[in-house]
């Protein structure tokens, strides 16, 4: 009887164990698809953060490109303008011009000097004295005087006596102009868009020869020979310049004396340069 017993206890106590641990497993079966449900739904959720997170990133990227890019750009934009003066509106010289021009000035006639109103003023004064200091470095004592220079905006102008280049009512150009249109020839030679227009300009007295029929027939033989001789004998390109002839009509003073008429009688030498000779030319 008394085993009877132990074995019925150890039965209940068997079937009780074996009830309990399948009501834990059921739960602990249900804890753990719950638990792989939220994972799941986690992993989902970091797969999409993630794919968020690299466009932003990717996003980020590109911006801090386009920073850097306008960085470079502003830096460069900010050289350049330290590097530049304004000069009447919208031209601009480089500060290094500006310190050039500055040392040309101090040998510019001060009575000249004290004209010039405008930073404009300046710069023709600099580039008059230079393209005149180099273009008279060869001429003969005196002869700087036969030569005018005057600028007009950026287009300068050289007035060469006929004394210099020509006897009188002939337009063969003598041998003493050589040095002088040499001087020309590597002027117009150093910038290939450069423009130059040769005008011949007379008195009024009237000429007839056998050769020149007029005054307008002399002004204008006295510009196309100089035009040959810068080609022929000096290398500039013929498609660069321009022969025309002026006349009497053109005076720059009354032809009411000697003096005045040998004023008169003259060869104009227009050169049209792009800003960056003009500037140069300091």
């Amino acid at each position: 009887m008394k085993k009877s017993l132990i074995v019925t206890g150890i039965l209940g106590a068997t079937i009780m164990v074996s009830c309990v641990s399948k009501k834990k497993y059921t739960e602990l079966e249900g804890n753990l698809f719950k638990t792989q449900t939220e994972l799941a739904t986690t992993e989902q959720e970091k797969a999409e953060l993630e794919e968020k997170m690299q466009i932003i990133e990717n996003r980020v990227a590109e911006f801090n490109s386009r920073i850097n890019s306008l960085r470079d750009t502003n830096d460069a934009l900010t050289m350049q303008n330290d590097g530049m003066l304004s000069l009447e509106g919208a031209t601009v010289m480089s500060k290094n011009s500006k310190e050039k021009m500055k040392q040309t000035l101090a040998n510019v006639d001060p009575e000249k000097l004290a004209q010039a109103q405008t930073l404009e003023d300046s710069v023709n004064l600099a580039v008059e004295y230079n393209l005149k200091k180099n273009i008279t470095a060869t001429s003969e004592e005196g002869q700087e005087n036969e030569i005018e220079i005057s600028i007009d905006q950026t287009v300068v102008m050289i007035s060469v006596s006929d004394k210099l280049l020509f006897n009188t009512g002939s337009y063969r150009i003598n041998s003493k102009a050589d040095p002088l249109l040499l001087k020309l020839a590597e002027l117009i030679n150093a910038e290939p868009s450069l423009q130059v227009m040769i005008e011949g300009h007379t008195d009024p007295r009237t000429i007839s020869t056998g050769v020149v029929q007029d005054n307008w027939d002399l002004s204008v033989k006295r510009a196309t020979s100089i035009v040959r001789k810068l080609q022929e004998d000096f290398n500039v390109a013929p498609e660069k310049m321009i022969a025309a002839g002026r006349a009497s009509y053109m005076p720059l003073v009354e032809n009411d004396t000697p003096e005045n008429m040998a004023i008169n009688r003259r060869t104009r030498i227009v050169l049209i340069p792009d800003l960056d000779m003009f500037f140069a030319m300091l």
